[in-house]
């Protein structure tokens, strides 16, 4: 079976990074050395709750964010900075086992799917459009509609994909239990069962009123008011299939303040010689501060090569300094990697406050 299917005609991958990926047979050895025991949060984290993802875009392009290295916490949010951004290599950092499991289906979608129209209809279980000539040029807004509009899956059809999904799995070499493939099947089976209108869930808790569906994510814009999600042009879906191809896109699970993750990936990232450009901390910083272990995430960070112009992206729901946009939940904004280490030994950003409020 050959999992990574050809470009359909027409459509043009960018060129590829210049970094090496791991070998194939060490893509699952490279999860293993550098995770470390995963912990619980309470929430599915299928899709993001941060609205306002997008709005740093502008600000990253300003900054001239680009290439490196590229690590973030939670779901496919980190696929649209990294369509922007380009890196040569992206690390998926997450407590929670789960993520790991989430971008093990992301990665399978990835190699099943020769354009964006056909990714979106997978994860949906939705049928491709045929032909899907035309489709690399269409805007999101035409994509999304096909989505809502197509017919689901019949059960013979979705059992053929949910073979090729564990088949596309099995041949990345993670090792994984019964309960680890019946997880990735019941996150395959929320996105199926609620198309674009899946949101965010607590464990317990029905979504947040505000939080938005996988619609407004693909439709949201950035603070240009520019359509910015990964989906949204053919070539940084390209971009992000290749990097998923060559291995470079490495999910690992680890406490952004525990003691081996972050510095195993440092470890990496200097033998290989590459640095740091952006680090996605979502809103993990809020809790860092109150279990009192946001000092071991500075040293932790502080043990990553870098390069001079990167950037930490964060997301403000509350306690922060920041009051979100009418219709917005969140804020999210960027800090210098540098400015964060330099102020902190000085008694700066001792207070959640201090940190949402750095630019």
């Amino acid at each position: 079976m050959v999992l990574t299917l050809v470009i359909a005609s027409g459509v043009l991958a960018p060129a590829a990074p210049q970094t090496t990926a791991p070998a194939k047979s060490s893509f699952a050895a490279t999860i293993a050395a550098l995770s470390e025991p995963g912990g619980f949060f309470d929430t599915d984290n299928l899709i993001s709750n941060e609205r306002s993802y997008l709005h740093v875009l502008p600000d990253l392009a300003a900054r001239k964010v680009t290439g490196g290295a590229y690590i973030g916490v939670g779901p496919d949010q980190n696929f649209s900075y990294m369509a922007q951004i380009r890196p040569a290599i992206a690390f998926m950092v997450d407590i929670r086992r789960d993520n790991l499991l989430l971008h093990l289906l992301f990665k399978s979608l990835f190699a099943l799917s020769r354009t964006r129209v056909e990714y979106l209809a997978w994860l949906t279980g939705r049928p491709a459009p045929s032909p899907l000539t035309g489709w690399e040029a269409k805007p999101i807004e035409a994509i999304t509609a096909y989505i809502e509009g197509a017919p689901a899956l019949t059960a013979a059809q979705l059992g053929g994909l949910r073979t090729r999904v564990r088949e596309a799995i099995a041949a990345t070499g993670v090792p994984l239990s019964d309960a680890d493939r019946a997880t990735i099947d019941r996150f395959h089976g929320r996105f199926i069962a609620d198309g674009l209108s899946l949101q965010f869930n607590s464990t317990g808790r029905a979504p947040q009123m505000g939080y938005p569906t996988l619609r407004d994510l693909l439709l949201e814009r950035d603070s240009a008011g520019v359509p910015r999600n990964f989906l949204v042009a053919e070539g940084g879906f390209q971009f992000l299939k290749d990097l998923q191809a060559r291995d470079l896109v490495i999910p690992v699970v680890g406490n952004l303040s525990g003691a081996g993750a972050l510095a195993a990936i440092g470890k990496f990232l200097t033998q290989r010689n590459e640095k740091l450009s952006a680090f996605y901390a979502s809103n993990v910083e809020f809790y860092l501060f109150r279990e009192s272990t946001f000092g071991q995430f500075v040293s932790n960070l502080e043990r990553i090569p870098r390069a001079p112009h990167a950037v930490i992206i964060r997301s403000v729901f509350g306690g922060g300094g920041v009051r979100p946009l009418p219709g917005y939940l969140s804020s999210s904004m960027l800090q210098p990697v540098q400015q964060l280490l330099d102020g902190y030994p000085r008694g700066q950003f001792r207070q959640y406050f201090e940190l949402t409020v750095a630019r």
